[in-house]
């Protein structure tokens, strides 16, 4: 069914829930038949010649195309796929499925027989709450940012980016109006500050939010909009020390000084709400049927924002949730009080398409990349290339913590996402999870390493040894390696970030994701990253860790389902998976790897139905007004959610997971809840 139809048919479709649900009960217990699953690769022809005995009534589609691309090894490449209900039956040439099909009623649907189905894109790692916060805000990033109904075209240097800005500020009439804005850094739109701000607006409010979301930049206006006064800054420990009240910056846990009110005036019900909705048509844009959110913030009431946005019936794609290891660790619960209310927010927080992932951990090790707070082995390096002592990592959980909780989440069976940047980090990880297979050997433990921006080749020896798995971020040599080569790393560290054909010739399974907003969530632009590893300066980051595109595709289907334990569900067309997939224009095996990014998505199938791109009007997305949404008021937080004392404010530097935690601690979302 077509997405563009799909809302006017829900009535009707209600009428034949019960019939699907018995029927897609009874075919599932023929798809138990399947033999087990290995290395991240199911068996396409397993149920080729085994007939349908015992499937439903229901009409099976096949669907042609000119080329489908199952991923499986056995089976890569078929020209038919039988579709019933949300599972897929058979995939080979039409012939073939026919006559798996036998006396089955079915029809041909040739939508797609001048295009190529893939297996539905899966973005490994994002976080819906920034993606929904700083899409909806005017973007003047380093890089483009291409939503369905418009592009944030790239900033490249400070007069690009004042420029925009000043075009910003003069498109809105309102002068009382903030203006909210996200992408800045300084490595390449230069020094910010009050004043800088001022000569855009005495008038008007004006929020810069960084880059990497750990910091935020006010002009006059705004600080007197919000009743923020310099005295008031003052004797608030660590977080005095990071904040210059003369030039309007706040960073880090400095932070937690403007965000109660600031995120009272940015987080209205209106624009999360719409934020959130305009993620979901720049997901689908970009073939994504599946994402993680690891870390998740989780409130009954987001989790009802959730239901009726994430959730609702015309959304076409998955969104998963693993449970944040580290909040518990910062608030100082114990790690058997911690497992326990993790596994009580795992059964109560599943609806359809949006569910937590059981027995799944989310822990950290150090600082995020684009802040350049990873744990290094080596110095960073100033702009005159010689060791800068003022500049080092930090950890965002400490060894002493991560070895506490690993243990006790391995004892438990828990599969563990670790979240590092530096090889320093990777180090102290990586040891810690050769004392877990020591003392308890997990041969199947699938730890995986989240971003994995800094390593070496040893380190990467030490990855397969221990059976762990790598979810990288591909964008880091792309998007930051020519700036990083001048300041922080240097031109050799800068260049190897994310050593993903080490990673492939070790045979580690290696999946990719985007950390939204930390990246665009644009699995094809990921997988090109990857297999071309080219940066704005048109060079090649070190070219000797590139992968094919093979690999490349592979890292945004079965390898990322692997990584997630739904490899017999979900990443390759085969008998017995969801019938998920990703149509493209073109074969994406037979462009230039070059141009990979630049393959048209037709749109998706989401469970069997089609779901065409379409695109809506989002006038007015950057800066949405206050008015209330229908289904939206006011609520109170649980305590646990409520601005917190002093000292037990957030002191984390990743900025997604560690702005989740902010946010909830800031009481901003105060303002949101339904009727």
């Amino acid at each position: 069914m077509l997405y563009n139809e799909h809302n006017e048919m829900l009535t009707s479709m209600k009428k034949k829930q019960f019939i699907s649900l018995f029927s897609s009960l009874a075919l599932a217990l023929v798809f138990q038949m399947i033999a087990v699953i290995a290395f991240a690769q199911g068996e396409v022809n397993q149920l080729i010649g085994n007939g349908l005995a015992g499937s439903p009534a229901d009409v099976i589609t096949i669907f042609t195309a000119k080329k489908i691309i199952t991923m499986e090894r056995s089976n890569p490449e078929a020209a038919a796929v039988a579709v019933s209900g949300k599972r897929i039956v058979a995939a080979g040439s039409l012939a073939q499925v026919k006559a798996v099909l036998g006396d089955s009623k079915y029809v041909v649907d040739e939508t797609f027989a001048s295009k190529v189905i893939l297996p539905g894109f899966i973005d490994q790692h994002l976080h819906p709450v920034l993606g929904a916060l700083t899409l909806s805000t005017e973007v003047i990033a380093p890089e483009d940012w291409v939503l369905p109904d418009r592009t944030f075209k790239a900033a490249s240097t400070p007069e690009e980016f004042q420029s925009r800005l000043k075009a910003a500020e003069a498109a809105i009439p309102d002068k009382s109006q903030w203006l909210f804005s996200w992408g800045y850094h300084k490595l390449w739109h230069g020094t910010l500050d009050r004043a800088m701000l001022d000569g855009i607006s005495a008038m008007r409010p004006i929020m810069i939010w960084q880059r990497s979301c750990h910091e935020f930049y006010l002009n006059s206006a705004a600080i007197k909009a919000l009743g923020l006064t310099e005295e008031a800054m003052k004797g608030k420990g660590d977080a005095s020390s990071m904040m210059n009240f003369a030039e309007g910056h706040w960073w880090e846990t400095g932070m937690n000084l403007i965000l109660g009110p600031l995120l009272k005036v940015f987080v209205t019900p209106v624009r999360f709400e719409a934020g959130l909705r305009q993620m979901i048509e720049y997901l689908h844009s970009k073939g994504v049927t599946a994402f993680n959110e690891p870390g998740a913030l989780i409130t009954p009431e987001v989790w009802k924002l959730y239901q009726v946005t994430l959730g609702e019936e015309a959304t076409p794609f998955y969104s998963y949730f693993i449970v944040d290891g580290r909040g518990y660790i910062d608030k100082g619960v114990p790690v058997a009080d911690a497992i326990a209310d993790g596994e009580k927010l795992v059964g109560s927080y599943n609806y359809g398409k949006i569910s937590f992932f059981p027995k799944q951990i989310k822990l950290f090790a150090d600082g995020a990349i684009i802040s350049q707070l990873m744990q290094m082995k080596d110095p960073y390096l100033g702009p005159d290339g010689k060791p800068d002592p003022a500049h080092h990592g930090e950890w965002m959980v400490t060894p002493a913590n991560l070895e506490e909780r690993t243990k006790a989440y391995w004892n438990d069976g828990y599969q563990i996402h670790i979240h590092v940047n530096g090889d320093e980090g990777l180090e102290v990880v990586l040891n810690t999870l050769e004392r877990r297979m020591a003392e308890n050997p997990r041969p199947n433990n699938r730890s995986v390493i989240v971003h994995f921006a800094n390593s070496s080749e040893e380190q990467i020896g030490r990855i397969a040894r221990l059976g762990a798995l790598v979810s990288a971020n591909p964008y880091y040599p792309v998007g930051f390696a020519d700036k990083y080569s001048k300041v922080g790393l240097g031109p050799e560290r800068a260049d190897v970030m994310v050593r993903s054909a080490s990673v492939v010739k070790h045979h580690i399974p290696l999946s990719f994701h985007s950390d939204l907003p930390m990246a665009p969530s644009d699995p094809l632009f990921l997988a090109w990253c990857g297999i071309n590893r080219i940066t704005p300066s048109g060079r090649v980051a070190a070219p000797e860790e590139r992968i094919s595109v093979e690999d490349g595709l592979r890292a945004i289907t079965i390898e990322a389902a692997y990584s997630w334990q739904k490899e017999n569900e979900l990443g390759s067309i085969a008998p017995g998976k969801i019938a998920n997939f990703t149509i493209l224009e073109q074969d994406p095996l037979a462009v230039e790897p070059v141009k990979l990014k630049d393959v048209k998505i037709w749109g998706t199938v989401f469970e069997g139905r089609q779901y065409p791109l379409v695109h809506h009007s989002a006038t007015g997305m950057a800066n949405p007004g206050s008015n209330t949404l229908d289904g939206l008021t006011s609520f109170p937080l649980p305590p646990c959610f409520a601005a917190g004392p002093e000292d037990e404010h957030d002191h984390g530097n990743c900025g997604a997971c560690g702005f989740n935690l902010l946010l909830r601690q800031s009481g901003a979302l105060n303002d949101l809840v339904f009727k």
